[in-house]
């Protein structure tokens, strides 16, 4: 086979999911879903209306050259109380889309959970509860007894860590329960269920059955650059511990039927082990035909002993989850192909019977309609990336059948609604039109084609670089800048890339023609606690926009003294016509020497010395003004402030606006002096509450310390907010999870990415610029 050609007989096709498109949630006798009783959920609006309009879908995926449709299943649309009473309405909907899926020649996949649970079933106890394994194996009996006939390729579960973790650790999702113990028992019932599905599903005849995990490498920040990098004996037992928690806790008990001997005492610890019995891995790991694998971009952590669990992985406790300096999506997803083959090698190398479907991957962008069509060049680019990574691999021996792209339509992605674009096909959701986006359009070719083209592509970026090199775009970065600190076989697999592709990196050579460089260096520092969605938006987001204005980024790193003389070097050098600084915290030296150089810098993060380098910063001024203000306004008068380095101009800021609101209401700070972490926080709130009896309500100066404020008044029995309020800033994910959920001052993430782009735009377009300081807002939650 060529280079750019699949098997005969790949599977080439789409996923979606039911409570994701069909809407009709309350029709023909469905009852309600986990999903539609959560805060926010759509309570009955059509999503896209996939329940009336099936017919038109299938008709898309048949256009399109589609083999292969994998859909899940409602089960309350099945059994409206999760068991007993069959809902023949909902099986006749089910029944025509397979046949319907059959009549346009492509094979249907059916997913028997997709994350909505039967709301009777929760008001029983949910996952939490055994019995709900085993009205599963009966809903799957149901279910193939009346589609089993034309159904060939059952799928019990879809991503159970999603459901287990995110639904009953973080609550982000249905069914919004935050208990580290709820997670650990619904993730084993979860495990449960599938083994006695695949039992119900053999038992009634089902030729295949497999099950969809997520799974992401788990990497240390200097990994992403070398995959072959040692990590340090702490950060191997982070990585270690994550990926237990992430992948090896549901591989492990489904292929070989056994639970990871590190897993164990971090369950015990956490939810005890009550609820695991006797013969439970014997029923979970009865072999299956099929492993789904859903990946979209790795896991990156690194040892910091001061960090609180995560509590979407609970145990995580010491563990610090970095950004990636990466292209990222627009739900900041890092982009980095090489990361599938991490995973196909793996499953590959200790799973060497199981075979393989890609049953999950795509991305997330933001797309414009335009009177000629949605021109997504970066979903294709992504589709594209991740589809050679994949041909490698099938070179290397991984067992995979197909590819399914997630997904057909633009739909409900879950917690965060309608403003998430994953579809191949746009839908206004006003008037549910279809519109094929490009990438449409070329998926349709590679189906057609049996594989990827084989010209070179007219305009090869990093990202085809690093997908072709399998390494990420930072490191690509590295080697055509000549950078010393990738290793030497990384560096010919990346230039070996460069030559095959047609790459010109040479940013000098390009001068000779243009007189300008055309590139932007992006230079980054690892991020302080809180900080990943502020640096991961700011690479999405100025990338596109500048990679949009015809430049390249080059991505550098300013992590120690040396990184930084070869920073200033490359920019005295004119090598990049503009820099956009991402150090918000002690930025001032670096900041004065690139401005020095006459190439345009911009600022992330207000200097702490005036200087005439414009920056982009949010008004914390003001925003503390206003969350102290409001403090008084509820009646509190004792009110401290836990404040972060005082030597950081944020929290200088955020102080100074405390004080003005309590000097207007002749009133005298508090403070407690903290660090950066949410157990000095802790400390700072235990202080403040030995020192000031009366202590009624504490401002913090970021929502690490705020929570960990939170974690210390719990231990002393304060009741939040009924004896102590509290109140953070930044609003980072963490902050909506908490117990009770945090108030907290929110600055603008995406604004102030957006706002740096264009800055130096106007910079590099000789325009006269001045800072931006953009509003933050009060957020107000139950710690008030």
């Amino acid at each position: 086979m060529s280079t750019a050609r699949f098997p005969e007989g790949f599977i080439w096709g789409v996923s979606t999911s039911a409570y994701q498109i069909e809407g009709a949630s309350g029709e023909d006798g469905k009852g309600p879903s986990i999903w539609d009783a959560f805060p926010g959920g759509r309570d009955g609006d059509p999503a896209c209306d996939h329940y009336r309009r099936y017919p038109e879908d299938v008709r898309l995926m048949r256009d399109l050259g589609m083999t292969a449709y994998r859909f899940s299943v409602s089960w309350s649309r099945v059994l409206p109380e999760g068991a007993g009473r069959r809902n023949d309405l909902g099986l006749d909907f089910y029944d025509r889309l397979v046949d319907e899926l059959l009549g346009a020649g492509i094979t249907p996949y059916a997913t028997l959970y997709h994350w909505d649970l039967p709301q009777a079933l929760e008001d029983r106890g949910g996952w939490t509860s055994r019995d709900t394994a085993q009205r599963f194996a009966d809903y799957a009996r149901v279910t193939h007894e009346r589609l089993g006939d034309r159904v060939d390729t059952w799928f019990t579960l879809n991503e159970p860590w999603v459901a287990a973790f995110i639904g009953h650790g973080s609550g982000v999702h249905a069914p919004g329960r935050r208990s580290a113990a709820d997670a650990f028992v619904a993730a084993h019932h979860m495990l449960l269920a599938h083994g006695l599905g695949a039992e119900a599903l053999r038992s009634s005849g089902a030729s295949r059955v497999g099950v969809v995990l997520n799974l992401s490498p788990v990497l240390t920040p200097a990994q992403l650059g070398d995959f072959a990098v040692e990590p340090s004996e702490e950060d191997a037992e982070a990585v270690a511990r994550i990926d237990t928690l992430l992948n090896r806790q549901f591989v492990e008990p489904i292929l070989r039927g056994r639970h990871p001997g590190d897993l164990l005492p971090v369950i015990e610890r956490e939810a005890g082990l009550g609820h695991v019995h006797d013969g439970d891995l014997d029923v979970i790991g009865r072999p299956i035909d099929l492993l789904g694998v859903n990946y979209y971009t790795p896991v990156v952590v690194r040892a910091q002993p001061s960090a609180a669990a995560d509590p979407a992985f609970p145990g995580s406790e010491g563990i610090l989850f970095c950004s990636v300096p990466t292209a990222v999506t627009a739900m900041g997803w890092p982009i980095m192909p090489g990361g599938l083959s991490l995973v196909l090698r793996r499953l590959t190398r200790e799973y060497p019977d199981t075979e393989l479907m890609i049953t999950e991957n795509g991305a997330d962008f933001v797309d414009v309609v335009t009177g000629d069509g949605i021109h997504d060049v970066d979903r294709t680019s992504y589709l594209e990336e991740h589809l050679r990574v994949l041909r490698a691999s099938l070179d290397e021996g991984a067992r995979v059948r197909g590819y399914l792209v997630w997904s057909l339509l633009d739909c409900v992605e879950w917690a965060d609604g309608y403003q998430r674009k994953f579809g191949l096909v746009h839908v206004d959701f006003a008037t549910q039109r279809r519109r094929l986006k490009d990438s449409a359009l070329w998926y349709r070719d590679v189906i057609k084609r049996n594989g990827l083209g084989v010209d070179r592509p007219k305009r090869p970026t990093l990202e085809t670089v690093a997908a072709r090199a399998q390494v990420s775009r930072a490191t690509v970065s590295r080697v055509v800048n000549g950078e010393a600190s990738v290793s030497p076989e990384v560096r010919a697999a990346v230039l070996r890339a460069v030559q095959e592709l047609g790459y010109v990196p040479n940013a000098a050579a390009r001068s000779l023609v243009t007189r300008r460089a055309n590139a932007v260096a992006l230079i980054l520092s690892p991020p302080q606690p809180g900080g990943e969605a502020l640096v991961s938006a700011v690479v999405q987001y100025v990338t596109s926009l500048l990679e949009g204005a015809g430049k390249q980024i080059v991505l550098m790193l300013a992590d120690t003294a040396e990184s930084q003389r070869r920073i200033v070097r490359h920019v005295e050098t004119h090598q990049v016509d503009g820099v956009v600084l991402v150090l918000p915290e002690g930025a001032g030296p670096l900041a004065e020497r690139l401005a020095r150089t006459e190439v345009p810098v911009v600022l992330l993060g207000r200097p702490a010395i005036a200087s005439l380098v414009p920056y982009v910063d949010v008004d914390n001024t003001g925003g503390a003004r206003a969350a102290t203000a409001y403090l008084l306004d509820q009646g509190r008068r004792q009110l401290g402030i836990i404040c972060g380095p005082t030597d950081l101009v944020a929290v200088q800021d955020r102080l100074t606006g405390h004080r003005d609101a309590l000097h207007q209401a002749g009133l005298h700070p508090i403070t407690a002096p903290a660090g950066l972490d949410r157990e000095s926080g802790a400390a700072a709130a235990r202080r403040l509450m030995g020192d000031v009896p009366g202590l009624d309500a504490v401002l913090a100066t970021s929502d690490q310390l705020a929570i960990g404020a939170l974690r210390a008044a719990r231990q002393a029995g304060r009741r939040v907010p009924d004896d102590l309020a509290i109140v953070g800033f930044g609003d980072i994910d963490a902050a909506s999870a908490t117990t009770p959920a945090l108030t907290t001052v929110r600055v603008p993430v995406s604004e102030q990415a957006l706002a740096l782009a264009r800055l130096l735009l106007s910079r590099l377009d000789g325009r006269h610029t001045g800072s931006v300081v953009l509003p933050t807002h009060l957020v107000v939650r139950e710690t008030t």
